[in-house]
């Protein structure tokens, strides 16, 4: 083969991707067969879980779903997994799979609605303290009923609207000229230099609270986090079960969290507290005026039925009435059905957000699928389960947390529930025993998870989005930011743990 065809089948592995990370993932695929012939099975399993966790933690480097699928496929070639059990564990999560599929597709026509509630919040409410306040319980509420993705897409998509709108007039344009560029700043006048840095930081530490107020809301229901869903699916409980199991956690994180927000933008540390500038606040509030000004009775009337179908929504999940992603199904078809969405393609836009994770949630499957066959986490379940039932849910609480903040939280989940409900199974726990070990891994996988975007994926949405470098909102700032909730809501998670379970 000539060189120039390795250079261009080297230059296609991987994409864009650092050097030093194909050479990693490449050394990694050399080196399983190795381990597996020298130290067997177990030694071979655990670096292919070692392995996995590298490609989510640098999920920033390169998306997971292709290097984690390649370590995946090999471990099924060397027989750690077979595709049989790859496929019984993708079956007994088909509805999850569902979940992914269907509704964060619904929610996505969806996206007109919450864009006008996200919008009048910002601006018609000019106290800081309350709008920081209002984007947490507002982001949170919705994340409890639609998806944590879905949420902080629509979250960005307003951020990087009214960014654009005010770039737009601070390089002297007006602001219906749609055809600038608001990613280059060589164009910005001297005088609105700084009010355009104070945007930023206003938009960074609003941006922030929602994701935060996303995981809040998140953790609460059985609809807010795909783990959840999971976690729900294999211990047998529906909607209002799961909240009102969770609830003596959640609830009083969630107080705590919205407290901690307010404390924040009182106290301004940790890079919150910066406020809106007048001069933005006049631009943007003339840009929605000359929007609403434009409004037709068409638009007018697909945000009425998008507030009916959202109430439907929230009804059918309340009330169990279907499948969740079967309910997703339903809220596609209404929405496209009652606002003349009827073009293949314009349909197919909805489904680009949560393929790309559906897939990459089959691939844990397998990684599952390995830990179940070569029996790598029994030792350190049994350890666990040797200890005194009063300990046990903490140190699942921590564990997973721990986990959960380097890694992804569904796949950490994935692994500690089919684990305890192998132990349920097996008659080494009962059921009260296991609906406490559930409870503390499904709060252990969404609360200390914030503390990096590793473990939260709406968090790691935020950080790839386009918002994200003109706001300035880098990993190591993200962490930062995230730091004061990480400690409160792991306190008060572990807590609540404690003395509940």
């Amino acid at each position: 083969m000539s060189e120039s065809s390795l250079s261009a089948f080297w230059s296609n592995f991987l994409g864009d991707s650092p050097t030093w990370y194909k050479q990693t993932i490449i050394g990694f695929i050399v080196l399983n067969p190795i381990l597996l012939a020298v130290a067997g099975p177990v030694v071979a399993g655990w670096a292919l879980i070692a392995e996995f966790i590298f490609t989510l933690a640098l999920a920033l480097r390169c998306y997971p779903l292709q290097p984690g699928g390649l370590l995946a496929i090999e471990g099924i070639l060397l027989g750690l997994a077979k595709p049989h059990s790859v496929f019984h564990e993708a079956e007994a999560n088909f509805e999850v799979i569902l979940l992914l599929m269907f509704m964060v597709a619904g929610i996505y026509f969806m996206k007109d609605l919450l864009l006008f509630v996200f919008t009048k919040i910002l601006l018609n409410v000019r106290s800081k303290k309350t709008l920081a306040f209002l984007f947490s319980v507002v982001a949170a509420v919705l994340s409890a009923f639609l998806d944590a993705l879905t949420v902080t897409a629509v979250l960005i998509s307003v951020g990087v609207g009214f960014y654009a709108v005010f770039h737009r007039v601070a390089s002297g344009l007006p602001f219906q000229d749609i055809a600038h560029d608001h990613t280059q700043d060589d164009s910005i006048a001297p005088a609105s230099e700084q009010d355009l840095e104070t945007f930023r930081a206003f938009l960074r530490s609003l941006l922030m609270h929602g994701a935060v107020g996303t995981a809040l809301g998140g953790v609460c229901t059985l609809v807010g986090e795909p783990q959840n869903l999971l976690i729900a699916t294999v211990a047998g409980w529906d909607f209002q079960t799961f909240f009102v199991y969770m609830a003596p956690i959640t609830m009083p994180v969630l107080f705590c969290g919205l407290l901690t927000c307010v404390l924040l933008e009182v106290t301004g540390w940790f890079g919150y507290g910066a406020l809106m500038p007048e001069p933005v606040r006049e631009v943007l509030v003339s840009f929605d005026e000359d929007q609403q000004a434009s409004a037709t009775a068409r638009s007018k009337a697909k945000l009425k039925v998008q507030a009916v179908v959202a109430v439907i929504l929230v009804f059918a999940l309340a009330f169990h009435l279907a499948a969740v992603g079967l309910i997703g199904l339903l809220v596609i078809v209404l929405l496209t059905a009652f606002n003349g969405v009827t073009n293949e393609h314009e349909i197919g836009h909805a489904f680009e957000e949560a393929l790309p994770f559906t897939a990459l949630l089959v691939v844990f499957f397998a990684i599952v699928a390995v830990i179940h066959e070569q029996h790598l986490f029994t030792p350190v379940i049994e350890s666990v389960l040797a200890m005194s039932s009063e300990v046990r849910p903490a140190m699942f609480f921590l564990a997973n947390g721990v986990l959960s903040a380097i890694s992804d939280n569904v796949f950490v989940a994935t692994v500690y529930i089919s684990e305890i409900d192998a132990a349920l199974k097996a008659g080494e726990i009962d059921r009260a025993e296991f609906d406490r070990l559930a409870i503390a891994i499904n709060t252990g996988t969404n609360l200390p998870s914030v503390a990096t975007p590793n473990g939260q994926a709406a968090f790691l949405f935020l950080l790839t989005s386009a918002l994200a470098p003109l706001i300035r909102l880098s990993y190591g700032r993200m962490v930062i930011m995230a730091l004061p909730y990480t400690i409160v809501l792991t306190g008060v998670g572990l807590a609540a743990v404690i003395m509940n379970l």
